[in-house]
């Protein structure tokens, strides 16, 4: 039986692997995301022809263009079987028009991280609560190795941190509708624009260093963990958090 799945930041990355994965199972797929452009190519590029991808664009730390997007997910699709929450990203690398310093230049990172990483999927997560399907449902939310291990700047990693207690309450709130909510936290991942171009080689080769197995992440392997974690298979998964890093958490 096909599904109805949610990908937030759908349209690249981790995104784009999870959604095109469940899309080739079969399953219809929403990616939703604040450019309307990239999700746009992405649902024609792993959707094809027959509609089984849509893009649904909005900023999803506005509470009135996440409430629009959810009554349109529901007209359109009635109901939402599996939620993956992962859209995010780190101010630290995309900073603003205006340089900053001191206080001012904390202030916007702790609060733009914030914005990206747990607003965007409390929102998203918090309007289509009512609207999932109970005895099978599905909410995955997207953290970060940082969460353990800091980030250096401390805001990303506590902006990620904080899906944890999240998850775990909402696991609480809907284990009695038989959905699962779980967390899937990665380490570095090669392929995607997290990093916006400043990955230097130097740095790569650290990242890859402190895994056990010697290589980078893949966004596939982040994807084939959320479809597990979505499958009849994880039904009595829940409140969990799953790291996705080769060993590199255990800081070799």
């Amino acid at each position: 039986m096909e599904r109805v799945v949610v990908v937030s930041g759908g349209g690249t990355g981790i995104g784009r692997a999870t959604a095109e994965l469940f899309a080739r199972q079969g399953d219809q797929v929403v990616l939703v995301g604040r450019r309307a452009e990239v999700l746009a190519r992405t649902a024609a590029e792993i959707g094809g022809k027959d509609g089984r991808v849509a893009a649904l664009p909005a900023d999803l730390t506005d509470p009135v263009q996440v409430r629009r997007l959810a009554d349109e997910i529901v007209e359109r699709r009635q109901r939402v079987d599996v939620l993956v929450n992962a859209a995010g990203g780190n101010a630290l690398y995309h900073p603003g028009p205006e340089p900053l310093e001191g206080l001012a230049a904390t202030a916007l990172q702790w609060t733009e991280n914030f914005r990206v990483n747990t607003l965007t999927a409390v929102l998203l997560t918090e309007a289509l609560k009512p609207h999932l399907s109970s005895r099978g449902g599905r909410v995955l939310l997207l953290s970060s190795i940082a969460a353990y291990r800091g980030s250096g700047s401390g805001s990303y990693a506590a902006s990620k941190a904080a899906l944890h207690p999240y998850a775990y309450d909402l696991a609480n709130e809907l284990g009695e509708r038989q959905i699962t909510v779980n967390v899937v936290a990665p380490g570095y991942i090669q392929d995607t624009e997290f990093f916006a171009g400043q990955m230097s080689d130097e740095r790569r080769r650290l990242q890859i260093s402190q895994t056990l197995n010697k290589r980078a992440g893949t966004p596939e392997d982040v994807a084939h963990t959320v479809h597990w974690l979505a499958s009849a298979g994880a039904g009595h998964v829940t409140g969990q958090i799953i790291q996705i890093n080769g060993g590199a958490e255990r800081g070799r």
